[in-house]
């Protein structure tokens, strides 16, 4: 249902935006980002001329093709106030608010053409498909923007680039390139540009296709460590790799001389330096650059007309400018198709229009395939003995075909022949054979004891009896002894009762006792040999495991105790490990490198897989070392289908070291997110999730959502990292040792000693810790405040505030005498009668709907509420505060407010019947305290009480009865009550009394109902019944069914307790 009021609200937005777009009725506009980033090669200046140029070219195209619409451009530069701009890696922000203005100035037309940078385009496709609202970028070239739906590039992708180095690398059939390469250096540099930024990130990343497939790689990022790897003999690799210009090749290499065995590979695309037939430098000798096929100039000026401006020739040399006249001359391309067409340009179907398509250029045909990037011509350029550019091969990237352009090139290289990528270090053929024979009878000895030491420790396993360790020896935690290291509150730790239940001592070390689920304690050969192997693991982040115990017919697991608890507890408890200062991205790298070490010894070891690894059997010990426990043992306890098991083992069972790689893989996005286990912002049903990832029935594998608010270098390598263990084919998965590597490189990192020496980090680390313990101090005495703070109030509802003080200081309530009070009484009249006619639980909420009114008139009076007793309601004022004369004012007032009150008040489940109520007051001293221990209360002892309570029994409907000395008392203030004298009545043991009727006050107006008259009491008994009869008739259907309609004429028979007025002739109504 949430799902469907979803989609209906989005699609209602959808409509909504779409209605307000300039994009229809002969106005097609394309709205044009513009960043205010002199960072970039090309800023706003001369990027509006460029647009305008190919907006004339798209409508003079249009206006040939008889298609009468108008093609206009609007031009917005982001700025802000909030920061300043620092190049394209400053903000991820920066497309989201441009998208979002759009929509909220009603400026969005038919594309957004921009952004140029991967941070702001990876963040505002997403909002931009909302609208189905295409993208095209001249940039945007990091691989966290492909497969975009709405997105298209103009510019080479860094993906495109990946698939020719791979193919470059593994082609062995060129005349001049014998040999398949699987190695490279990857020189990558901190100041390069946007496009080598990402065509670089996706060499470094260790989780990439290109990285995958090379056996050896490693990144170089200083011209110092590129000299040393020149000038070694000892080098891994032949091939060196890097992005620029000839000049950054220049200062890399400084006044070094390069072997004639190393190539370099220089990508440069869009740096506007022209190679074909110019002359090279010396220093190119050893590189071969990789670069875009230039077009034919004379060729284009032939049929583009508008361009014969030679200023404009000369923008043409530059690859932004041309990907900005390409894009607008792609969407004239395919609006001049979909007008031929009745669908909307605003329609789903205009986003295919970008995919799998053919335009002509500005610098002649081009090609978006697919997935809405620009395929292109890579061109391989050398350099001649002569010291000339010349053309190598080409590479086309729609065909994924290479054309050779020179079958004998005159290389610098041995034979003219592209050496091979490993260095041969060529030593005596004799050495090798004597190296390689002693390595082999080396190898084949070790091979044999390895087997003749496994055979005997298999037979030693296999003679030994399995023996527990004594229940005797498993001794008991003290009550005060402090076993668990947390700042949780006492409610949670009596939520781990259970737990603690299962800890005791062994060998004066903590331990928990994990239940095996094997009652006779008889094992199985291979249970032996299992439990046996898991005696010898001892490594610092896997729990040591002591052995078995027979306790009350059970039989448990004995293992090491973590003081922290589990990793899920840790993740969950936001309070102790607060994000901002303890549980940063330092240590979450941290917490994630610690289980990889773990899970590769564990893998290398004879135990070989965990099998139900997950986020409750990672355990933190008081140091905040993540260990691994639960491990093993898998034929005694049976790994069960849950989020973390991989898909293959949710179809198939069983379980793996790669299934493994996929539960890591979950937990690590507990870890990065802190939110439930595989979290998904769209689907939060257990049963649903292991449903959609074992079936495996959509395009793409279902998985954990990931999104990083931060994109640094080190959170990309994870934000990989974890995918390629999610991957559906297990062996795509990286193995644990892998990673443990990756993480280990991203962790040292964070403690590189150029930037924070040891120490530093460790102040650093104290501080923060420091921080963190500040901040739960704070926020338990805010918690304590807030309690205290609801006990109080909670105990001055139920006793006075000066009772509820003694008791906390004292203990105790002195009784005390109080010389005049006034004492309220009031009750239902007919009562009785309701209840016979209502259910319990109407009964309950008539009676609450009523006092909850009273109490809250009580609030705007000095007047303590005594106690209810069924229907009666009974209130006084003079104590325990004394107030003077004021407490029969208060009183009367109060009865006032209520008698107002009852005259508009009407039964829920008796809609038309009138409540009627008699009140009565009188005033006299009185004792007061305190009775009982459990469930105290506040009590009144005197004749003034049964004097107040007869007061209200000999009273009549909708009357305040009020005694001689409250009207004494009332006289003498200044108040003007008006009152009427009664007359003598007659009070159960007290004689007769003259009394009175409280009728109001002077100068003020009180809504009060009519009381009936003792005249017409036949008259109203009648009437009554008659409404009694309609009310019933008006309830509910499904009430009416547990009446029985008998019941109403039955007593209307009789005489209805309800209109039994207080007369002398009704001796009944009297106490």
């Amino acid at each position: 249902m949430y799902q469907l009021l979803g989609t209906t609200f989005l699609l209602s937005q959808l409509l909504w935006h779409t209605s307000e777009n300039k994009c229809g009725e002969d106005e097609y506009v394309i709205n044009v980002m513009m960043l205010n980033d002199f960072d970039y090669p090309v800023t706003s200046e001369n990027l509006k001329p460029t647009v305008e140029l190919g907006l004339r070219m798209v409508n003079e195209i249009l206006k040939d093709n008889n298609i009468t619409v108008k093609v206009n451009a609007t031009y917005d530069v982001f700025n802000t106030s909030v920061y300043s701009s620092q190049g394209c890696r400053s903000s991820t922000c920066e497309g989201v608010t441009f998208v979002r203005q759009l929509n909220t100035y009603k400026k969005r037309g038919c594309v957004v053409l921009g952004p140029a940078c991967s941070f702001a385009t990876y963040q505002m496709v997403s909002l931009a498909a909302v609208w189905n609202l295409p993208i095209i970028s001249v940039g945007s070239f990091g691989l966290s923007c492909d497969f975009k739906e709405n997105l298209i590039r103009m510019l080479t992708p860094t993906r495109k680039v990946s698939y020719f180095l791979i193919d470059f690398w593994k082609n062995s059939n060129l005349p001049f390139k014998n040999d398949v390469w699987e190695t490279v250096y990857v020189y990558k540099k901190n100041d390069i540009n946007e496009d080598c930024y990402w065509y670089m990130n996706a060499l470094d990343a260790s989780v990439t296709d290109i990285s995958k497939y090379m056996k050896f790689k490693e990144i170089i990022r200083s011209p110092e460590d590129l000299q040393v790897i020149v000038k070694s003999s000892n080098r891994k690799s032949n091939v060196i790799l890097t992005c620029g210009t000839p000049d950054d090749i220049k200062i890399a290499l400084g006044n070094e001389e390069v072997d004639n065995n190393i190539v370099f590979i220089l990508i440069d695309l869009h740096s506007n330096i022209s190679y074909e037939n110019s002359p090279s430098p010396s220093y190119m000798r050893n590189v071969l650059v990789l670069t875009l096929a230039p077009p034919n100039y004379s060729s284009i000026l032939n049929h583009n007309r508008t361009l014969m401006d030679p200023e404009k020739i000369t923008l043409l040399k530059n690859d932004i400018i041309v990907g900005y006249l390409d894009a607008v001359l792609l969407f004239g391309h395919a609006l001049k198709v979909l007008m031929s067409r009745p669908e909307s340009v605003c329609s789903v179907d205009f986003l295919g229009q970008f995919r799998n398509i053919t335009f002509q250029g500005i610098l002649g045909p081009r090609i978006v395939d697919g997935y809405g990037d620009i395929d292109v011509n890579f061109s391989i350029l050398y350099t001649t003995n002569n010291y000339e550019f010349k053309t190598l091969l080409w590479f086309d990237t729609n065909l994924n075909k290479t054309v050779v352009k020179t079958d004998k090139p005159k290389f610098i290289w041995n034979k003219n022949r592209l050496p091979t990528d490993i260095p041969s270090s060529g030593p005596n053929i004799l050495i090798i054979a004597v190296f390689t024979l002693t390595a082999t009878v080396v190898v084949v000895l070790i091979i044999a004891l390895l087997v003749l030491r496994k055979y005997r420790r298999a037979n030693q396993l296999r003679q030994k009896r399995w023996s527990h360790i004594p229940p005797e020896k498993i001794l008991p935690l003290n009550t005060n002894e402090s076993n668990h290291v947390s700042l949780k509150i006492d409610e949670d730790k009596r939520r781990d009762t259970a737990q603690r239940l299962r800890q005791g001592k062994y060998d004066k070390k903590i331990i928990i006792l994990k239940d095996f689920k094997h009652n006779d304690g008889n094992f199985t050969e291979k249970q032996k040999i299992a439990l046996n192997k898991l005696l010898q693991i001892d490594y610092y982040n896997l729990t040591k495991f002591y052995g078995t115990v027979k306790m009350d017919t059970m039989i448990y697991g004995v293992i090491e105790y973590c003081e922290r608890g589990s990793l899920r507890d840790v993740l969950n408890d936001k309070i102790s490990y607060p994000d901002g200062t303890f549980m940063d991205w330092e240590f979450k790298i941290s917490v994630m490198y610690d289980i990889a070490k773990g899970m590769s010894y564990l893998h290398s070891s004879k135990t070989e897989v965990h099998g139900r690894l997950k986020s409750t059997n990672c355990v933190v010990d008081k140091r905040m070392v993540v260990k691994i426990t639960d491990f093993g043992c898998n034929s005694i306890l049976p790994s069960k289908k849950d989020l973390w098991t991989a898909p293959e083992h949710l179809r198939c069972g069983d379980v793996s070291q790669k299934g493994d790689v996929y539960s890591y893989g979950i937990i690590a996005q507990e870890i990065v997110l802190r939110k439930e286990t595989f979290y998904t912002n769209h689907c939060r049903d257990s049963k649903e999730k292991l449903y959609r990832v074992e079936s495996s029935k959509e395009a793409r594998p279902f998985r954990p959502d990931l999104s990083l608010e931060t994109e640094g270098e080190q959170e990309q390598d994870i934000y990989f990292l974890m995918k390629s263990c999610w991957e559906e084919d297990p062996e795509k998965r990286p193995d644990f040792k892998k990673i443990e590597t990756t993480l280990g490189r991203i962790f040292s990192n964070y403690h590189n000693q150029n930037n924070e020496s040891y120490m530093d980090t460790l102040i650093r680390r104290l501080q923060l810790y420091s921080q963190n313990l500040e901040h739960l101090v704070g926020e338990r005495t805010k918690l304590y405040k807030a309690e205290r703070d609801r006990a109080d109030k909670l105990n001055f509802m139920l006793l006075p505030r000066p009772v509820v003080k003694s008791l906390k200081e004292t203990g105790r309530v002195e009784p005390e005498l109080f010389e005049e009070v006034t004492i309220y009484f009031s009750d239902i009249v007919g009562f009785t009668t309701i209840c016979k006619y209502s259910t319990p639980m109407e009964v309950v909420d008539m009676l609450n709907d009523i006092y909850k009114n009273f109490d809250h008139i009580l609030d705007h009076h000095d007047v303590y509420k005594v106690e209810t007793i069924g229907d009666a309601y009974m209130v006084v004022s003079g104590l325990p505060n004394r107030n003077g004369n004021c407490h029969a004012v208060d009183i009367s007032m109060m009865a006032l407010d209520i008698l107002s009150f009852m005259g508009s008040f009407e039964l829920q489940h008796l809609p038309g019947l009138p409540i009627w109520i008699r009140i009565g007051i009188h005033s006299g001293p009185c004792a007061a305290g305190v009775v009982g221990i459990k469930m105290p209360r506040y009590c009144l002892f005197g004749d003034t009480v049964n004097t107040a309570s007869r007061m209200e029994s000999t009273g009549l409907p909708l009357r305040i009865h009020v005694s001689g000395s409250t009207i004494d008392i009332l006289k003498r203030t200044d108040c003007q009550f008006q009152y009427e004298e009664r007359g003598e009545t007659y009070l159960k043991g007290k004689g007769t009394e003259i009394t009175y009727w409280l009728t109001g006050v002077k100068d003020q107006q009180y809504n009060l109902p009519s009381p009936p008259s003792v005249e017409n009491q036949q008259r109203l008994q009648a009437d009554f019944a008659e409404m009694i009869k309609d009310s019933l008739q008006r309830r509910p259907t499904e009430d009416c069914q547990t009446q029985e309609i008998s019941c109403t004429t039955n007593y209307c028979k009789g005489s209805l307790e309800y209109l039994q007025l207080a007369t002398t002739e009704h001796s009944a109504t009297y106490l």
